[in-house]
């Protein structure tokens, strides 16, 4: 539906948001009443903007259509430093961790918390763990896991993810004509590197 509007826009939205059960949308009542001068209320005209954009996208999943994107990952120590505490809690060996998560291809569900950050999922069952009760630093670019999640920090900021490693890509640039890299309904399935692959490729964008 967030892709529907994009497409089919009407004066006085401002801006759509998806989340993973619901949509929000953001509009002006004094332009929509305005451009639509109808006898109906302007949210009974947004709400029939939203039944139509529902009766028209119905069973139609965004990004089927679209490639997996791949994102590097480097899984070295100084990188992951949650990797122990998930090797101990989830009792498997890191090496174990890394192959888990770079086997699977994940669904963007929504972007939020951050411009740009996705939530991903689902982890193997195997790799589920709960976020850390304090949050603490986090450098932009670290992958990290919560509950069945997995996502990517675009900036530097305290974040309560367990991170197992970080991507020299860069996810999102406010300056750019697209400035998040990401968007809901795209896959991703990430690929180990070295951390010399990672120096030599920092700041990257896909």
């Amino acid at each position: 539906m967030q892709q529907w509007f994009a497409e089919n826009p009407f004066e006085g939205l401002k801006d759509v948001i998806a989340a993973y059960s619901s949509l929000s949308l953001f509009y002006d009542p004094v332009r929509v009443k305005m451009h639509y001068p109808t006898s109906a209320r302007v949210f009974d005209f947004v709400r029939s903007r939203l039944e139509e954009a529902w009766q028209k996208t119905s069973g139609v999943f965004p990004g089927v259509h679209t490639e997996t994107l791949r994102i590097p990952v480097c899984y070295d120590d100084s990188f992951g430093q949650d990797l122990s505490f998930i090797a101990e809690t989830n009792h498997l060996t890191k090496e174990e961790i890394i192959r888990l998560h770079t086997s699977d291809e994940y669904y963007v569900y929504m972007i939020g918390f951050l411009p740009g950050f996705a939530y991903m999922a689902e982890v193997n069952d195997k790799l589920v763990i709960p976020r850390k009760p304090i949050p603490v630093q986090v450098a932009p670019g670290s992958v990290g896991i919560a509950g069945s999640q997995t996502g990517i920090y675009p900036m530097s900021c305290p974040g309560g993810w367990q991170i197992v490693g970080r991507t020299p890509v860069s996810l999102f640039n406010p300056a750019a004509a697209v400035p998040a890299v990401l968007k809901p309904g795209d896959r991703v399935r990430f690929y180990e590197i070295s951390r010399e692959e990672f120096e030599m490729s920092s700041e990257e964008r896909l």
